[in-house]
């Protein structure tokens, strides 16, 4: 049986980033505390909330150790390890220092388009080639191509891939791996605001872009899903629906780094080709954010 220690809330960790433009690491070590006091359960390093793609090797060195360091073993922490040429990624799993990182998040490869048979045999050389488990990670939004849900449960027949991080958003196909797959491989959620059902459906947990910044209801609302509680789950879906929505009206990170600046969790700044969100939609989150702090404060 496999053992996947990636269950619960997993957080994509943005980078924060100075004015300049410079990696802020207190930034980074201040947002690690605050996601593992707040009840994380994993954290992701380098995913695509990141901005990994505009991160120097220096500075994706410096962001992981932070992150270890912070974490001080608390958590389990996935590392982000990707990309569209399959030899290149294996030539990265053999040089990393894998000491902390107890798996990987590996995307599947964008803009060469591979077909279901060459995805299949990327994700299992990687998974050859890792001296930790791999969690595939579908976002056909981003990649331009879709892992179909039989590929999916043909790869969770492989002895290092443990789960698939799933953010398609077509519930037939992550229903359908749900019902195929082996007992002992999981899905994730990919999707913020779908997670609760989700989990009603059979997940075992989300890699979350909200939970950067409003980790204690996210996390409550998972742990009241695993716990049987479906009652306060829904509560603190439909509180956070709106927001999860909002974090998202014009792209990411950019959402969840405007709602953490307003938070003193971090500056609004991104590296192009990412931009800040417009002015209605920072005016949105913040009046969400006073909304949503209300919801949760007042007793139910």
């Amino acid at each position: 049986m496999k053992n996947n220690i990636f269950r619960g809330t997993g957080i994509a960790l943005i980078t924060p980033f100075n004015p300049d433009k410079s990696v802020d690491l207190a930034s980074l070590e201040r947002i690690v505390n605050h996601v593992i006091d707040g009840g994380a359960d994993f954290l992701v390093a380098l995913g695509t909330t990141s901005e990994a793609p505009t991160l120097t090797a220096v500075e994706k060195r410096q962001v992981v150790d932070t992150i270890l360091t912070a974490n001080n073993g608390r958590l389990p922490v996935l590392l982000g390890m990707g990309g569209n040429n399959t030899q290149a990624v294996i030539e990265a799993i053999k040089a990393q220092d894998f000491t902390g990182i107890h798996g990987i998040l590996s995307v599947v490869p964008y803009y060469n388009k591979p077909n279901q048979r060459g995805m299949k045999a990327h994700f299992e050389a990687i998974a050859d080639a890792s001296p930790v488990p791999v969690v595939v990670y579908n976002v056909p939004g981003r990649v331009g191509v879709n892992l179909q849900a039989a590929t999916c449960v043909e790869l969770a027949q492989h002895p290092n891939i443990i789960a698939v991080k799933e953010a398609s958003g077509n519930l037939q196909q992550i229903m359908e791996i749900l019902r195929d797959k082996p007992v002992d491989f999981d899905v994730l959620s990919g999707d913020d605001g779908i997670t609760q059902p989700l989990m009603a459906l059979g997940a075992t947990g989300v890699i979350s872009v909200a939970a950067n910044a409003y980790i204690q209801p996210f996390s409550r609302m998972m742990n009241a899903m695993m716990e049987g509680h479906t009652d306060e789950a829904l509560r603190l879906h439909y509180a956070m629906l709106r927001m999860n929505q909002l974090i998202f009206a014009d792209g990411n990170p950019a959402g969840i780094k405007c709602l953490m600046s307003q938070m003193g969790l971090c500056q609004n700044v991104l590296r192009l080709p990412l931009v800040p969100v417009n002015e209605k939609v920072a005016i949105d989150i913040a009046e969400e954010w006073k909304h949503l702090s209300g919801l949760l404060r007042s007793p139910q």
